[in-house]
């Protein structure tokens, strides 16, 4: 039976990232070696980083002044690395879910964090509107996409100073203004690769900015200066992830992923608003990703939870559980899932509501 994978991360990769990747798992670039033991350090992988890093810059369209950098630890190590990096007296942050709220966390180490705007007591549902960014603020730092709860933020704000963006579950979705970034940090296993490896864009300019020492492998100085090698990368995931964007070139880069990514979200939230038994979670309509589509039963109907997910199940619709904190169900659209698997989830919805 064929598989529609809609967890949210680790999550759906192309047919073509997992072809070339299980090939270069038996013989990698023809050196009679598994890209799983080939040195870092040869010129086949330094081929393969080098291509990755030409491709994120060509997708995103990055201005000459930021570097790509591959690596471990995933968004959560961003979290302490952006603020030890960039932060000495203020940032402002956003607070629209769990991973905004453990990145206001670790600022909290570093200097003095001041949250604009929050919309936790309502159980992030919505994306707040209204605030305002004191002007003399480091940076401004917002979490673009909330897997958790189904928000996203889909355009580049207006703030008085430069921004850091967490994009880990919306990256190569749309198009970014980088002149209003000095960072954007995007952790691989959403629209990118496997686990293990975390693209990170770094303004050069705005390093060597704060007066505290900072650890070398913490210092995105040493990172740009040794190419992303300053200790062994994850080098599966990166041969992924330049997979990936190869495949993201193929199809026709930012604008065609995104227009597939407005079709797949139109389709499914479409299904939801015309049910009788299903219901979106997010409050506002504006403020609903297109990356993470979190919906439950009506309450009359919320003792069939366990139903829908075994009804899924029996058609190969896997991973469409919610997560714990908001229940109900999630069906993440990254850029490899095809419309086909939208169309099975919608078919299932309403065959379910049938039977009720």
């Amino acid at each position: 039976m064929k598989k529609h994978n809609f967890y949210a991360g680790p999550s759906i990769l192309s047919d073509y990232t997992i072809k070339n990747t299980a090939e270069a798992i038996i013989n990698f670039a023809n050196t009679g070696l598994s890209v799983l033991e080939v040195s870092h350090r040869s010129k086949e992988f330094q081929a393969v980083i080098d291509e990755a890093t030409a491709l994120v810059k060509e997708i995103l369209n990055i201005p000459e002044g930021f570097s790509v950098l591959w690596l471990g630890g995933g968004a959560s190590m961003q979290f302490c690395m952006m603020p030890y990096n960039f932060l000495s007296t203020k940032a402002s942050f956003l607070d629209t879910g769990t991973w905004a709220s453990n990145a206001i966390k670790e600022a909290r180490l570093f200097g003095e964090v001041d949250v604009v705007a929050s919309s936790k007591e309502d159980n992030y549902t919505y994306i707040p509107r209204g605030w305002k960014v004191a002007p003399d603020s480091q940076y401004f730092h917002y979490t673009s996409n909330n897997t958790i709860y189904g928000t996203e933020i889909r355009q580049d704000p207006d703030v008085p100073c430069p921004m850091i963006a967490d994009m880990s579950s919306d990256i190569f979705s749309r198009e970014i203004d980088f002149s209003k970034y000095i960072a954007i940090y995007a952790g691989a296993q959403k629209n990118l690769a496997p686990a293990g490896v975390t693209l990170v864009i770094v303004r050069d300019d705005a390093l060597g900015k704060v007066d505290r020492p900072i650890p070398t492998m913490l210092d995105y100085r040493t990172h740009i200066k040794k190419g992303s090698m300053f200790n062994t990368p994850p080098v599966l995931p990166i041969f992924s992830a330049l997979q990936t964007l190869r495949y993201y070139k193929q199809l026709g880069g930012l604008k065609e992923l995104e227009r597939r990514d407005l079709e797949k979200a139109a389709l499914l939230y479409d299904a939801i608003d015309n049910s009788k038994v299903f219901e979106g979670t997010v409050t506002d309509p504006r403020d609903r990703s297109i990356m993470n589509v979190c919906f439950v039963l009506k309450p009359e109907f919320k003792d069939r939870e366990a139903d829908f997910v075994s009804f899924c199940a029996e058609r190969g619709i896997v991973g469409i559980k919610g997560h714990r904190s908001v229940g109900g169900f999630r069906a993440s659209l990254y850029n490899a899932l095809p419309i086909d698997s939208v169309r099975v989830l919608t078919e299932a919805m309403k065959d379910f509501e049938y039977k009720l």
